[in-house]
């Protein structure tokens, strides 16, 4: 004998037992407030649910009210302010710009034009007389604009500025900050808000820097010339102010670093933070735009407009967005006192309405305790034709119905037992009992009493096996050991027709299974698979272990079936006992684990004989002591 033993599955366990009770994890516990819900009545738990559902209904519409009301809000205030920010941003680019058309046309001047010929010239005598000729075009752009306060010409031959200004003295233009910036950026700018330093009032002024030109020769020449116009910082932010009318925002004149571009512009001290980095990081260079910004654990609307005229320089507007929604204050009182009012009215018509609801339910609990009773002939009867009813109605088709099921389950234990009996019977054909008896006599004739001892042996224990002290389910340790019998003795009388080779996982010995299961699909492959042949025949037993299952399959190398026609004979089976054993086995597997408990396939092996598989649940009820005496064998 040789030994085959199949791959040993170390991931698989123990099936449970169909008696095993289900231990419940501490993890799916409900928790208390769901034991809470749970301990109180169902009239309790759908009056709870009423006054919760009204409750939150009511509270969700006012929500989201208010919400959709302060998103309004705020997008008309959001817009109001955006457009007031930029208008008045548009108003103070027009004023510089008008600022520096006047200057331009001062730049241009037949007095301005012949003083630059001087200074080409670095003719100082005539300083006098451009003074003098100058005045009148410096009054013609005071005049042009108000918010003009001084106004300086810095040339190589000398300062020229209008007289109603007192010059200060020793402060040169060309050694002053205005200058080097002038240098550092080359080319014209405003500055923001400071301290005049060429005129002796130190008036704060936002100045305008640029290089004087000279047109000849249809081309511009600059000579180190530079006009400066002072513009009042105090008329600039009344400019950009009077239009700006709502009383509840603060507005500011800044640059792009945030820095004040004219003083005194944050009205209130609660807004400093514009000062703050963090603020001018936000204010991001699009030509307008609005954010919201957080200080101290309080929002803030804040809106920006850059001026055309000068990118580098925004209005700025900021406003509490607490008071922003302060408006709503109102719709909020009135919500809550709504749903105040709504979840009392609510609580006054929830238990009738709950009464009214549940009576069909009511009714119907008490037939059922009727027939807690033992009174099966009570029946459920109500004029209303809800869910409940439906329910109540079905109740009264399943209590008519019980004694037919009992019926029914009775008969299935009468055919249970018939098939049982039919299978023992069925495995012991008495053709089989009369050919080994008949090849028992024919070689004790002939003198061969080994072979005739074995027969008579393995016949004994082919009885002993298929009694088995009445037990339903036998180990497969004996099962196989019935198919070995049956095998040796059926090679005895067929010699050289077949040989069987029985593999098993030794694991899988001490599993359960129906007794007598395999034997007769042995007998199946060699009484049909061989029938046309006398010798080279191949059976094969095999059992592997899965993780929660048991595979037993049959197969040989024999002429084969239809799979599809066997199954057919199976379900609608002919006059005789052709095809018996085989849907004796399917009803009997049906009978212990039911519709989907065990799988019975029929197949087609490579060999073209055909392969029967039985899929088995896997449980464990034989010893181990003598697994390894009953290894995988092969018998010849």
């Amino acid at each position: 004998m040789t030994q085959r033993p199949l791959p040993r599955n170390r991931s698989a366990s123990a099936s449970r037992s169909p008696g095993t009770s289900r231990v419940v994890s501490p993890t799916n516990r409900p928790s208390w407030p769901q034991r809470l819900f749970y301990s109180i009545s169902f009239k309790r738990r759908l009056w709870l649910t009423f006054v919760l559902l009204i409750t939150v209904s009511l509270a969700s519409v006012g929500t989201i009210a208010y919400l959709i009301a302060a998103s309004e809000i705020q997008r008309t205030a959001l817009q109001a302010s955006r457009d007031t920010v930029n208008q008045s941003a548009q108003i103070v680019s027009e004023r510089m710009k008008n600022i520096g058309t006047a200057v331009r046309a001062l730049m241009f001047s037949d007095a301005f034009q012949d003083m630059m010929l001087d200074v080409q010239r670095g003719d100082r005598n005539g300083y006098y007389k451009w003074l003098s000729l100058l005045q009148p075009a410096f009054s013609q752009v005071k005049f042009n604009d108000a918010m003009i306060h001084s106004m300086l010409i810095a040339t190589p031959i000398g300062d020229f500025y209008p007289t109603s200004n007192v010059r200060s003295a020793g402060v040169s233009f060309y050694e002053s900050d205005l200058y080097a910036e002038f240098k550092t950026q080359g080319r014209g700018f405003w500055t923001s808000g400071h301290a005049d330093p060429f005129f002796k009032d130190g008036e704060r002024v936002v100045s305008l820097v640029a290089e004087g030109v000279l047109d000849v020769s249809d081309h511009m020449r600059t000579l180190d010339v530079f006009v400066v116009v002072n513009v009042r910082e105090s008329d600039l932010v009344d400019l950009f102010m009077d239009s700006l009318s709502q009383g509840d925002k603060a507005y500011a004149f800044l640059d792009s670093s945030g820095g004040l571009v004219a003083s005194a512009t944050i009205d209130d001290a609660a807004y400093d933070f514009m000062n703050e980095p963090s603020f001018a990081e936000r204010l991001t260079p699009a030509p307008s735009g609005d954010f919201f910004f957080r200080q101290d654990g309080d929002d803030y609307l804040v809106n920006f407009s850059r001026l055309p005229v000068k990118e580098e320089w925004m209005i700025v507007g900021v406003q509490s967005k607490a008071k922003l929604l302060a408006k709503l204050s109102g719709i909020k009182r009135a919500t809550i006192a709504v749903v105040a009012g709504f979840v009392l009215l609510s609580l006054m018509i929830a238990n009738r309405l709950t009464y009214v609801l549940l009576r069909p339910l009511f009714q119907l609990q008490r037939v059922m305790k009727r027939v807690e009773e033992n009174d099966l002939d009570v029946r459920y009867e109500s004029p209303y034709m809800d869910e409940v009813t439906q329910v109540g109605f079905r109740f009264n088709r399943m209590l008519e119905e019980i004694a037919q099921l009992i019926d029914d389950v009775k008969s299935r234990e009468r055919e249970k037992r018939r098939a049982e009996f039919k299978a023992l019977t069925a495995q012991m054909d008495p053709h089989f009992f009369y050919n080994t008896l008949h090849t028992i006599h024919c070689k004790s004739v002939l003198g061969e009493n080994e072979d005739v001892s074995e027969m008579i042996l393995a016949l004994s224990h082919m009885f002993q096996l298929s009694l088995s002290g009445g037990r339903e389910r036998i180990t497969l340790r004996e099962e196989l050991e019935h198919v070995g019998n049956y095998v040796a003795i059926q090679q005895k009388s067929y010699e050289r027709l077949f040989r069987c080779r029985i593999e098993a996982d030794p694991e899988a010995l001490n599993c359960l299974v129906p007794k007598i299961m395999l034997q007769p699909l042995v007998e199946n492959s060699i009484l049909h698979g061989f029938s046309d042949r006398g010798e080279g025949g191949d059976v094969r037993v095999a059992a592997e272990l899965g993780a929660d299952s048991l595979l037993l399959t049959v197969e040989d190398n024999g002429s084969g079936f239809d799979p599809a026609r066997v199954r057919e004979r199976m379900t609608n089976p002919p006059e005789g006992k052709h095809g018996y054993a085989l849907r004796n086995i399917a009803q009997r597997l049906q009978l212990f684990y039911g519709e989907d408990g065990a799988a019975f396939m029929l197949e087609h092996n490579e060999s073209g004989g055909a392969r029967i598989t039985l899929r088995l649940p896997r449980e464990e009820g034989g010893g181990r002591e003598d697994a390894g005496e009953n290894r995988a064998h092969v018998r010849d």
